[in-house]
């Protein structure tokens, strides 16, 4: 194993990472608690 090859599956291993990072993002599971955050800085305390 060489230099490229550890670096292809770096280079793999982080695109899937970006890529479940974006599918749970926009998850409809997980809707409800990133509306409610966002309205944080709205609430009154």
């Amino acid at each position: 194993m060489d230099i490229n090859d550890l670096r292809s599956i770096v280079t793999v291993v982080s695109l899937l990472t970006f890529v479940g990072i974006v599918a749970w993002a926009w998850s409809k599971r997980n809707q409800a608690g990133f509306d409610e955050a966002a309205q944080l800085p709205f609430t009154d305390d």
